[in-house]
């Protein structure tokens, strides 16, 4: 069953340059077999509730692929980035 995980930021960008090292450092990783973006900050319209700043959805083929791309020590370094860039929530959810 494929996973999602989620990035919505919920404010925008407060560190220019903690979101460039973000970057930098995520993309040192790459992307790993079967992951695949969906979403990438496209343009965002809320309907209902206040809308996040922006969002990221990216697929994969099951949650122990999701988990192991979000564990990944690369990854796991460019987050510390990301905190100082900006407020995010970042979740996993299943598909159907």
């Amino acid at each position: 069953m494929a996973a999602y995980i989620i990035f919505t930021r919920e404010e925008p960008i407060k560190d220019a340059d903690a979101m460039k090292a973000y970057q930098e450092t995520n993309a040192k990783g790459g992307r790993t077999e079967g992951m695949e973006a969906l979403v990438v900050y496209g343009d965002l319209q809320g309907l209902e509730g206040e809308a996040p700043d922006g969002a990221v959805v990216l697929k994969f083929p099951d949650r122990a692929a999701a988990m192991e791309w979000y564990n990944r020590p690369i990854y796991q370094e460019a987050i510390e980035h990301r905190k100082r860039a900006a407020d995010y929530r970042v979740f996993v959810i299943d598909g159907l």
